[in-house]
């Protein structure tokens, strides 16, 4: 197996997480799969992978060599591309993340107009509620809610939210409106892992920071499941703007306690590759971009 073709098959078993999934991406048995793999850590004198009989991690200097693998070949696809003078057309595999609720509602919209108008690119996403490591996890292009410490990564902000609290009409007639965290005491409230598992929520009085204590009729594990419940009218949730931005514009959910919020935080798309960027992520980033700062629910 020549040398590009090992960094491809290497490649695909660290995305993979496997010998076996590998194989059936690139359309190889297994056994030639591993036997790529084990002949170029001999060639490098190097351990790429550690294999057990359950799964297959890649090793620091692995990923080290995987991610200049990646580059080398998306440097190869961009000078083939225009080499045959198709003007940069994006093809390959697209790796994406973003939170649960914010890739469901906002990013997956964006990548399925971007799929359909590059007929070549295919798109894996990874929609979770934690902060993917983009190189350990050959992720292309992320998008974060949050301030961003200094870093390689390259980062566009498109937008920001706001944490707070809402709650159906009907609960704020049969319970009232809060006026001050203190009146929270007196509330139902509800609790969710993605956001707000604690049980002190925490608010900006007079540029200061104040705790309240809460005790949540309702704890659940995701953000989607404590805004059905307070659009059910049970109670008061605390939540990012983004999630609960079509219900505030519809009336279903009232917002409270505004006044006693935090500044907003602002919302990222980050990407690993700086001018060096294959097509297919440079295309995908500018639709998002042009398309999340156009979103009135993200200012």
């Amino acid at each position: 197996m020549d040398r590009l073709q090992a960094m491809t098959t290497f490649v695909a078993v660290v995305d993979c997480g496997g010998f076996a999934s590998a194989a059936r991406q690139l359309n190889m048995s297994p056994p030639v799969v591993t036997r790529a793999v084990a002949e170029l850590e001999e060639r490098l004198q190097l351990r790429l992978l550690t294999r057990t009989t359950r799964m297959v991690r890649v090793t620091e200097a692995g990923a080290r060599y995987a991610e200049d693998c990646r580059r080398i070949l998306a440097d190869i696809d961009e000078a083939e591309i225009a080499a045959a003078g198709t003007h940069g057309a994006p093809r390959g595999t697209l790796h994406l993340t973003a939170p649960v609720l914010f890739g469901h509602m906002y990013v997956t919209p964006v990548l399925a107009q971007y799929l359909q108008r590059y007929p070549e690119v295919d798109a894996q996403c990874l929609f979770i509620d934690r902060v993917v490591n983009m190189m350990e996890e050959g992720v292309d292009v992320a998008v974060r809610i949050a301030e961003l410490p200094d870093s390689s990564m390259q980062a566009v902000r498109v937008g920001r939210v706001r944490l707070g609290l809402v709650a159906a009409p009907s609960y704020l007639q049969a319970h009232g409106v809060p006026q001050k965290p203190e009146d929270l005491a007196h509330h139902v409230t509800i609790s969710s892992a993605g956001m707000t598992a604690q049980l002190e929520w925490r608010f900006n009085v007079n540029g200061r920071t104040q705790g309240q204590r809460v005790a949540p009729r309702m704890r659940t594990t995701t953000n989607d499941s404590a805004i059905s419940a307070a659009l059910a009218g049970l109670g008061i949730a605390r939540q990012l703007s983004y999630q609960v931005a079509p219900h505030v514009a519809s009336g279903a959910l009232v917002p409270v306690l505004e006044e006693y919020e935090f500044s907003p935080v602002p919302i990222h798309v980050l990407h690993r590759e700086g001018r060096r960027a294959t097509q297919k992520v440079r295309n995908f980033i500018d639709m998002a971009v042009e398309s999340l700062r156009a979103n009135p629910a993200l200012r």
